[in-house]
C-alpha cells in the first residue's frame, strides 16, 4: 500500500472498492465464484503475484483461511460474509492455492483433515504477547547437540524435554505434524512425495490454513517462515504459504547450502557460490533484520537445511574437530539376532570402508551444525537488541533423527528406533524455569497447540497434541501422556527425493508404533511386529514379541489400533490409557 496515497482519496478509493466488490458477490452464482469475483473487483489479478496483486494468494487464500491482509498485498482485502466464506471452505479448501479453481468440483479435493476449520477473527495482539524463535533443523539427532554451545545453554537456561518423539521420521509427515498439530492419519501426509506425501499433498488437503501460523496471523502476528519448507516446494512457482507475512522458502537446492534459489516474498532471488551465499548465515541475516523490525510481536521460523545430507558445513568450519568419529554405542554395528523383523535380519557387517565413510559424514554433519548455533547466537543478541529479551520464547528442535552405523545401517532414517524418532525440544523463555529436564512425553504435534497458547491466540481447528505450556511453567501433570504414537509408510521410489533410502540405509516396509517410557511395539505391514522391553533392552536389540503372553500382545495390539485411529486431543490422550494397562500386565 502506498505510504504517499492522500488519505481521503484512499478512504474514497476503499468505498468505491468495497461497493464494487458487494455488487460482484452479489452477481455471482455460488460461495468460491462470489469470493473470487469480489477480490478481481478489488483491483486483484490472476498471476500478479509478484506484485502483491495475486488473485489468489493476495486476496482469495487470506480469505478463505481467516488471516489478515497479508503485508505483501498492495490493497485491502474486500469484506466477505463469514457464512459465504464458510460455504466456499466446506465446498472447495483448496480455492486459492496452486493448480484450484473456483469453478472446479469439489470432490476433486479428498475431506483431508477430516475436521473442517472455522473462520480466525482477525484482532489486534495483546500488548506485550510474547514472541516465539522457532529454529527447527533437519535430520538433527541427539549427538550433535554436544557440539552446539548456544544450544547447551539453552538448556541450562530453560527447559529440555528428555522424551520428545516425532510421529514419523521422515521430513514432511514430521513437519505437517508439526505445523498442523496432527497425527499423519489427520494430516493425510505419509510421505515426502507422491499422492499422499510433500507439499502437494499438504496443500490439496487444505492444512496451510489451520497451522499454527495461520492462527498466529489472525491474532495480529507478525509470521515469517525461512528456509525448508516442505519437500516439493518450488520457488519460482509456488506461492507464498498462508498465513506467512514474511517469506523467504528456498526448494531442493538449499540442500547444497550453495547454488540455490530463494522466494521472498514471492520473488525470487538467485546465489551463488561465494562464502556470503551460504545458505544457514542468509537466514541467519533474514531473521535478524526481521527481528529488527519491531512493532507486532512475532513469531518466526527459521527451518535450516542442515544438518541433512550432503551435509555442507560453513566454509570458515571445514576444519572443525579433526579426528572426530562417530559414536559407537552398543547397537553399533550389532548383528541383527533371528528375532528380528525381516527388513533388518540379513543386513550385513559394516565394512571398514562404511565406517570411515560414517566417520567423515558424522564430522561433516557436526561441522555443519556450528553455523546454525552460531544463527541462534545471532538472534539471541537480536532480540536483545530489540529489548524483547525478556518477551520472547526460543524453540529448538528437530524434524527427526539420524542413524549412523546402528543395526549395522548406513546413515538414513524412517525407523521407529530412538536414534531416529527422539529428538531434542529445548526451550527458554518467559517463565520458563531454567535447567529443568522435563520427563514427560511429548511429541511434534504438542508444538502448534503450544504456540497458539503462549501466543493467546485460537487454534484454527481441532488438533491431536496438547498444549505444553502448564509443563513449562512447572506444573505437574496427573495424567500424563503415556506414549508416543509413530506412523510410516513405506516411501515412493523417487529418485528426485533428497530422502530416497540409500542402499543399506534402513527402508522397512509401513508400519505403526507405540513408544512407551517402558517399551517400544511396532507392527509392520508385512505382518511382522516388535517388542523391545526398554529396561532391559535400552539400546532396542533384542526383539521379544515372541515371548510376551497372548493377553499382553492383545493389548498391546489394541492400545496402538485406539491411538492410530485418534481424531482429536481428547480422543488421543484417552487413546493412551490402555498403553498403560498394557504394560502392566
Amino acid at each position: 500500500m502506498s505510504r504517499g496515497r492522500n488519505g481521503l482519496g484512499f478512504v474514497c478509493a476503499l468505498v468505491v472498492a468495497v461497493a464494487a466488490a458487494s455488487q460482484a458477490a452479489q452477481a455471482a452464482e455460488g460461495p468460491c465464484e462470489q469470493i473470487t469475483a469480489a477480490c478481481q473487483a478489488a483491483g486483484f489479478v490472476r498471476g500478479e503475484a509478484r506484485s502483491g496483486n495475486g488473485l489468489e494468494v493476495d486476496c482469495v487464500a487470506p480469505i478463505i483461511a481467516g488471516t489478515a491482509t497479508p503485508a505483501r498485498a498492495t490493497k485491502p482485502l474486500p469484506a466477505i460474509d463469514p457464512q459465504v466464506v464458510a460455504a466456499c471452505r466446506a465446498r472447495n479448501p483448496r480455492l486459492g492455492q496452486r493448480g484450484s479453481t473456483a469453478s472446479g468440483p469439489a470432490n476433486q479435493t479428498p475431506p483431508i483433515p477430516a475436521v473442517p476449520s472455522a473462520p480466525l477473527p482477525s484482532h489486534p495482539a495483546a500488548a506485550g504477547s510474547p514472541n516465539i524463535v522457532f529454529i527447527l533443523t533437519d535430520d538433527l539427532a541427539w549427538n550433535l547437540v554436544q557440539f552446539m554451545p548456544h544450544v547447551l545453554q539453552m538448556q541450562k537456561d530453560g527447559v529440555t524435554f528428555a522424551n520428545y518423539f516425532v510421529t514419523d521420521s521422515l521430513c514432511c509427515p514430521s513437519r505437517s505434524s508439526i505445523f498442523t498439530g496432527r497425527y499423519p492419519h489427520d494430516t493425510g501426509v505419509f510421505r515426502n512425495t507422491g499422492a499422499d506425501g510433500g507439499y502437494n499433498a499438504f496443500t490439496r488437503n487444505g492444512l496451510e490454513r489451520v497451522t499454527f501460523a495461520a492462527a498466529l496471523a489472525a491474532a495480529g502476528y507478525r509470521t515469517a517462515m525461512l528456509g525448508k519448507y516442505l519437500n516439493g516446494y518450488e520457488p519460482a512457482q509456488d506461492p507464498v504459504a498462508i498465513g506467512w507475512s514474511n517469506w523467504a522458502v528456498a526448494g531442493g537446492g538449499g540442500y547444497g547450502e550453495f547454488r540455490y534459489a530463494l522466494s521472498e516474498n514471492g520473488a525470487l532471488t538467485r546465489h551463488g557460490t561465494a562464502p556470503g551465499d551460504y545458505l544457514t548465515d542468509v537466514l541467519s541475516g533474514i531473521a535478524t533484520r526481521f527481528v529488527g523490525q519491531g512493532g507486532k510481536p512475532f513469531l518466526i521460523e527459521v527451518a535450516t537445511f542442515a544438518p541433512h545430507a550432503p551435509y555442507v558445513p560453513a566454509p570458515r568450519d571445514v576444519a572443525a574437530f579433526p579426528g572426530l568419529r562417530a559414536p559407537r554405542n552398543a547397537a553399533f554395528n550389532a548383528a541383527p539376532e533371528a528375532s528380528a523383523p525381516p527388513w533388518l535380519q540379513h543386513m550385513p557387517a559394516l565394512s571398514d570402508a562404511d565406517q570411515a565413510g560414517i566417520d567423515r559424514d558424522f564430522k561433516k554433519r557436526a561441522q555443519s551444525v556450528l553455523a546454525v548455533d552460531q544463527m541462534i547466537g545471532a538472534l539471541q543478541a537480536a532480540v536483545k537488541a530489540a529489548g524483547q529479551a525478556g518477551n520472547t520464547y526460543f524453540v529448538f528442535s528437530s524434524d527427526n533423527g539420524y542413524h549412523m552405523g546402528e543395526y549395522r545401517l548406513m546413515p538414513g532414517k524412517m525407523t521407529a528406533y530412538d536414534a531416529d524418532i527422539r529428538v531434542p525440544l529445548i526451550i527458554t523463555g518467559p517463565g520458563v524455569p531454567a535447567g529443568r529436564v522435563i520427563e514427560d512425553f511429548a511429541e511434534n504435534t504438542d508444538l502448534c497447540p503450544t504456540f497458539v497458547e503462549l501466543a493467546g491466540a485460537s487454534l484454527p481447528a481441532p488438533v491431536d497434541g496438547t498444549s505444553l505450556v502448564p509443563l513449562l511453567r512447572g506444573a505437574i501433570q496427573s495424567d500424563e501422556r503415556q506414549a508416543a504414537l509413530i506412523e510410516h509408510h513405506h516411501p515412493a521410489r523417487d529418485p528426485a527425493d533428497p530422502d530416497a533410502p540409500g542402499a543399506r540405509s534402513g527402508n522397512p516396509p509401513s508400519y505403526e508404533a507405540m513408544r512407551t517410557k517402558r517399551a517400544l511395539y511396532v507392527e509392520y505391514a508385512d505382518g511382522s511386529k516388535e517388542y523391545h522391553d526398554l529396561a532391559s533392552d535400552p539400546d532396542e536389540l533384542h526383539n521379544s514379541y515372541a515371548s510376551l503372553a497372548a493377553a499382553q500382545k492383545e493389548a498391546l495390539r489394541a492400545a496402538l489400533a485406539a491411538m492410530a485411529n485418534c481424531h482429536d486431543a481428547k480422543a488421543c490422550r484417552a487413546a493412551e490409557r490402555p498403553a498403560r494397562l498394557a504394560e502392566a500386565r
